[in-house]
C-alpha cells in the first residue's frame, strides 16, 4: 500500500527544512557582504569603475536568479516564507542603491 506523500519520514522532512534554513541564513550574509560594499561605494565614488559595476551587477544577478528560483520547502513554518520574502525585498533595494551609486559615478 502507498503511503500519502504528507506521511513520509518526519526526519527526512526535517533534514529538508534545516538545510533550506542553512541555505537562507548563507544567502543572507552574501547580501549582508554585497550591502557592505555598495555602502563602501556610496562613500567613496572612486571605487565605482565600470569593472566594480559590472562584477557587482553579476553577483546581485546571480543572488537574484538562486533567491528567485527556489521555494520553502513544504510544510515549513510561515515564518520561512517571510524570510524567503524578506529577503527578495532587500535583494530589490540593493538594486536600487546599486543603480544609485553606479549613477552617481558615471
Amino acid at each position: 500500500m502507498p503511503m500519502p506523500k504528507d506521511n513520509f519520514d518526519p526526519a527526512v522532512r526535517e533534514s529538508l527544512i534545516q538545510n533550506w534554513r542553512e541555505f537562507m541564513s548563507n544567502m543572507e550574509k552574501s547580501l549582508d557582504l554585497v550591502e557592505n560594499k555598495l555602502g563602501e561605494a556610496a562613500e567613496m565614488q572612486e571605487i565605482c569603475t565600470s569593472e566594480w559595476c559590472q562584477a557587482t551587477e553579476h553577483v546581485m544577478d546571480d543572488l537574484g536568479n538562486m533567491l528567485f528560483s527556489i521555494s520553502e520547502p513544504r510544510g515549513a513554518p510561515e515564518e520561512d516564507t517571510r524570510k524567503l520574502k524578506a529577503l527578495k525585498h532587500r535583494l530589490h533595494d540593493m538594486y536600487a542603491k546599486y543603480k544609485a551609486v553606479a549613477g552617481a559615478a558615471a
